[in-house]
């Protein structure tokens, strides 16, 4: 038996299936009427009013056997029903009407026709998509460009007094951003060129002047900025912020409208050569003349710090990256280039150095051959005209896709690289052609102008090089990625300190006040259409006398002007 202690005097009330309680003590008639004699005498009810309602119609039974539970199911949890027992080719469909209905959506306003629609515009970007996701080119936009009639329209800006070491427009082409050796970062306006806000080098303060010891080192600089040159400029994939790098060690994080200092990040040893954002993404890469390339992390609520990658063997001068979770470098005097994956924690050494081999390495490769074949393979090589020179170091590098990226050097030439071997798939000597100086003890000597910078279109088939030979250089990618081939030239004197290409955004007219050309008017063109269906691309480039790493040499006269240029390559379709 129960022990009595727990015993309860009150009644606990069992409901049962016809709603009364056990024993039949109370039932809904005698309840009704309580609450009717208590209403005639001026009593106010206990039951709220929606027991009212319900026992209004008159039917005699209890709340205890009421469904009291809404008469709509909540679309949330039916809605999570319903996923949760949904097969995965069920799932794939709505996801796939989601992504449809997405893409309509970000079409112009205006009327259509959804047939064609259905037809061209939403398969060409199912296919741009798939392609862009995989990391394989997909923008064929090169054999369309207007380069010669009409020319491309162009404007100059002049936003720094000493070399312009790097330029890179805004994700909307409206703003341009330039840094200077003078240390500052000048905010420029597309449309007119006039400079729109400028950010001062650092400067140390007279008290602080006294406490640097004499011939030890820089008086400590008091503020947020850059306090020596600046050599690298990127925008994050969100328009969002704006790094900057240079030879204070210091990588600056800066609001990309405003210009307006954010954060700062040390850790470098020596000054910061290169600054790339991973495409779509905050995550910021910059490299070293320390040999270590840094990611940073600048998403909101963390903006900190996230790894060091190590391998090269010395400076590093050049950086890419593109969306995937990998990067690419170049090594200076270490003549590789070194490909980064950065999950996997590995790295791919592609080694330069052009025709540098060694006897050894050839005969290991190629076998012994007979003297009298060599000797005139060798006679054959020498009188060619694609003479190759040794590369004594790899300057820069530029990422055509996930797979494939292009690199130069002081060679001259420019090589076609994939991740899939160790050799250049394609090299082209002396892009830039050779320059003649003349000695007083050796007569004429010829070397090949040095690649100093080098930009691709992201996942285009078309690349630019830049050197001192006043042109800057446009490259054809063959559809196969196995070569490449002259595209045309811009005229512009001066060294080419950095390049970027980038696509010009739909209905962007800031071309029209710029100056053009005068040429006579192309004839009309039929069925020229790129099948990327941009109406072109823009080219944007550092012009300076000098060098962005160093003063080796120093261009005088000729047009050579510090300054940065904005050429606006409209397709032959758009022209006419």
């Amino acid at each position: 038996m129960p022990d009595a202690f727990f015993a309860s005097s009150k009644k606990r009330k069992r409901l049962l299936q016809g709603g009364g309680s056990r024993g039949g003590t109370s039932s809904g008639a005698s309840r009704k009427a309580a609450r009717t004699k208590n209403h005639a005498q001026g009593k106010k009810p206990a039951s709220k009013k929606r027991d009212e309602e319900l026992e209004s119609d008159g039917s005699g039974s209890d709340i205890d056997d009421m469904d009291l539970r809404a008469e709509a199911v909540d679309s949330q949890a039916s809605d999570t029903e319903e996923l949760r027992n949904e097969t995965p080719a069920e799932k794939r469909l709505r996801l796939a009407k989601i992504y449809l209905e997405s893409v309509k959506e970000g079409l112009a306003e205006g009327e259509f026709d959804a047939a064609e629609i259905d037809r061209n515009i939403i398969s060409a970007r199912l296919k741009e998509d798939v392609l862009e996701n995989a990391g394989k080119t997909h923008i064929f936009i090169a054999s369309s460009l207007s380069l010669t009639n009409p020319a491309p329209s162009c404007l100059r800006l002049k936003p720094h007094r000493m070399t312009v070491t790097s330029a890179i427009i805004s994700n909307d082409a409206t703003r341009l951003y330039t840094a200077g050796k003078e240390g500052g970062i000048a905010c420029s306006d597309v449309v007119t060129g006039k400079r729109l806000s400028y950010t001062p080098k650092l400067r140390p303060q007279a008290h602080n002047k006294a406490i640097r010891r004499k011939g030890k080192g820089k008086a400590p600089v008091d503020g947020n900025g850059h306090s020596d040159e600046i050599f690298a400029l990127a925008i994050s994939g969100d328009g969002k912020y704006l790094a900057s790098g240079g030879k204070d060690r210091k990588v600056c994080v800066w609001d990309e409208k405003k210009l307006v200092w954010v954060k700062e990040f040390v850790g470098h040893k020596d000054g910061i050569s290169g600054l790339s954002f991973r495409k779509s993404t905050n995550m910021l890469y910059s490299s070293s003349f320390d040999r270590t390339i840094k990611l940073f992390d600048l998403s909101p609520g963390v903006m900190g710090y996230v790894e060091t990658l190590f391998g090269h063997q010395d400076s590093i001068t050049g950086l890419d990256s593109l969306k995937g979770d990998t990067a690419v470098s170049t090594g200076g005097r270490d003549r590789t280039v070194r490909f980064w994956k950065i999950t996997e924690e590995t790295q791919l050494v592609f080694r330069g150095g052009g025709s540098g081999k060694s006897k050894l390495r050839d005969m290991l490769e190629t076998g012994i051959e007979d003297e009298e074949e060599a000797e005139a393979e060798k006679k054959k090589k020498k009188g060619a005209e694609n003479e190759r020179w040794i590369e004594g170091s790899v300057d820069c590098v530029a990422m055509v896709d996930e797979q494939t990226f292009i690199s130069g050097g002081d060679s001259g030439s420019i090589n076609l690289w994939s991740i899939n071997k160790k050799k250049p798939i394609f090299t082209w000597t002396t892009a830039h052609g050779l320059e003649e100086t003349e000695s007083t003890t050796e007569g004429t000597l010829r070397r090949p102008r040095w690649i100093m910078s080098l930009t691709c279109l992201r996942y285009g088939d078309m690349f630019a090089s830049g050197s001192w030979d006043g042109h800057i250089r446009l490259w054809k990618l063959d559809p196969s990625l196995r070569s490449f081939a002259r595209l045309g030239l811009l005229p512009v004197p001066g060294l080419i300190n950095s390049l970027q290409l980038t696509l010009i955004p739909k209905e962007w007219t800031c071309d029209d006040a710029w100056p053009r050309p005068r040429e006579p008017q192309p004839e009309p063109l039929l069925n020229v259409k790129s099948r990327s269906g941009s109406e072109g691309v823009l080219l944007v480039a550092a012009i300076g006398q000098e060098p962005r790493l160093g003063r080796w040499t120093k261009l005088k006269g000729d047009g050579v002007v510090n300054s940065a240029v904005i050429f606006s390559i409209r397709n032959l379709a758009s022209n006419t």
